[in-house]
């Protein structure tokens, strides 16, 4: 007897239907499994042995064949085990066949030997799919319920056991659809993160916190340079307190990425705060970019909507640093294998901290470099022309005097400088709202000439700024953006000469020309 089943699996970031189709009959005892399975495919003809048999159901002593379609794309995962034990129940004739029930629902899920069902990852991509396919009905695990309800553009019934399922498919128990109040689950999750490091924990370095709302406000690349020991990465982790919050269509596209990945976290289905990532300087190319033999979401991916953090930039491997170059200006990494292209979202803001110099101390009041001019130049050259170009500001951290340290009056707290931050963004989000772009950072040179009128004094000054420096076309630009946010910030209409004289100090890496 021939059953016909739908269930879903994940290709790159994106979930397509895959059509089980259980054929039991007469003959010697087998279990095959064919349309391109991965090792964790095939291995399900052992869990779901074992898991029907120990909830009491029976497996057939036949053939057993199962066909995954379509057959020329391969699967991956252990999320068919659960539509593959149904189909088997229902060819065997101990669950009724309803072909047109069937045909509206999606069974989704891994088997434990108990016949449990354990939460699988890709559920929110598997919800988006699902509608477009005639899917009213999915049934998965009771622990991807909540997440798998988010977008509510289908009922969703979370399943705990193969008992639990054959009680409700025969009628013998009513299981309520999982519902999920987004909103109001999004606010919750925020007030519940909202305790953590703020800006007010940093005493000093007031340029540096200058720097950093401007790079916030605009959603500007940043680069901070200092000795070691001045304050980098405590304030790179203190970028995202500063950033507007998220709002729920940017949660959806985190969440649908983590959700790739496995990295949901346990107390909630959905990513509220935005994310912070930083990985180590041994970081291989593919954990970063993403990518593998199957690719998946790398480290850029993982930053979506939120901030990559690279400490000791130069210690990157030189693939690692150059990688960046594409998804920095896109926005977007394509992942090309010989399955075909993968595009992964990659909206990003970078902030990269480094030191002058191999030993740390170029340029320090207090301690003496110890490096040769050789050195400094083969270390600062690491970091290219055409990297650097993508990165608008380079600000450089002094170390904080001790005076800062034992003042008694409290910093500036993270919630006061996201007022400003939020307000500049709003601004940012009129002038663009029929542009289809959201900060100053990612506009084109045809919006640059439309929106950054300078006046005469301005203009006069960025001629003369864009010869001394040698600064390149996208360098022009990236000047000019940072300008156009410190403008913003202070509530101007045009681009004033204070505006681009403040922007023109974000170059910090120009003191530095000398040794490269």
């Amino acid at each position: 007897m021939l059953a016909i089943l739908q269930s879903c699996s994940l290709q790159g970031a994106e979930a397509y239907m895959v059509q089980v189709e259980v054929d039991v009959s007469r003959g010697m005892p087998a279990f095959e499994i064919v349309g391109l399975p991965d090792a964790a495919v095939r291995e399900s003809r052992e869990r779901v042995r074992t898991a029907l048999r120990n909830s009491g159901l029976e497996f057939p002593f036949q053939r057993i064949t199962v066909n995954l379609a379509p057959a020329d794309v391969k699967k991956e995962g252990a999320n068919l085990d659960f539509a593959i034990a149904v189909g088997i129940l229902l060819a065997t004739g101990q669950l009724p066949e309803d072909a047109s029930r069937l045909a509206r629902t999606a069974f989704l899920g891994e088997l434990s030997l108990d016949g449990g069902l354990r939460p699988v990852n890709g559920v929110l991509p598997v919800a988006y799919a699902l509608p477009g396919a005639g899917i009213e009905d999915l049934l998965l695990p009771a622990a991807n319920a909540a997440e798998g309800a988010l977008l509510g553009q289908t009922r969703v019934f979370g399943i705990e056991s193969l008992g639990q399922f054959v009680e409700f498919w025969l009628g013998q128990k009513q299981i309520e659809p999982t519902v999920v109040d987004v909103a109001a689950l999004f606010a919750a999750s925020r007030r519940e993160n909202a305790a953590g490091v703020d800006m007010a924990d940093v005493r000093g370095q007031q340029a540096v916190k200058r720097a950093m709302e401007i790079a916030a406000a605009g959603r500007h690349n940043l680069l901070m340079v200092g000795s070691p020991g001045s304050g980098k990465t405590m304030l790179a982790k203190r970028l995202p307190t500063i950033l507007p919050d998220l709002t729920l269509a940017e949660s959806l596209e985190t969440t649908r990425i983590y959700s790739i990945c496995g990295l949901l976290p346990e107390h909630s289905p959905l990513i509220t705060e935005r994310p912070f990532r930083a990985p180590h300087h041994t970081a291989s190319p593919q954990s970063i970019i993403g990518g593998g033999k199957t690719p998946r979401p790398g480290e850029i991916s993982l930053a979506h909507n939120g901030v990559l953090f690279l400490d000791e930039l130069p210690e990157f491997s030189r693939f690692v640093r150059e990688a960046l170059r594409q998804p920095l200006e896109q926005r977007v990494v394509t992942v090309s294998r010989v399955q075909g292209p993968q595009d992964f979202a990659a909206s990003f803001q970078l902030v990269a901290a480094m030191n002058p110099c191999p030993c740390g101390y170029l340029g320090d009041p207090l301690k003496q470099c110890s490096c040769t001019p050789y050195q400094v130049s083969r270390y600062l050259g690491r970091i290219s022309g055409p990297l650097l170009d993508r990165i608008d500001m380079q600000v450089n951290v002094q170390r904080v005097e001790y005076e800062a340290l034992a003042g008694g009056e409290r910093p500036e707290t993270s919630a006061e400088i996201r007022k400003r931050v939020t307000a500049a963004r709003n601004i940012q989000l009129e002038r663009f709202q029929d542009e289809n772009i959201f900060a100053n950072a990612d506009m084109s040179h045809s919006q640059l000439e439309k929106y950054c009128k300078l006046t005469d004094d301005a203009a006069g000054l960025l001629a003369q700024v864009f010869r001394q420096l040698q600064l390149s076309a996208r360098g022009h630009d990236r000047l000019l953006k940072v300008a156009r946010t410190i403008a913003d910030l202070a509530g101007a209409e045009r681009i004033e000469m204070p505006h681009l004289a403040e922007a023109v100090q974000y170059r910090g890496l120009e003191q530095f020309a000398a040794y490269k």
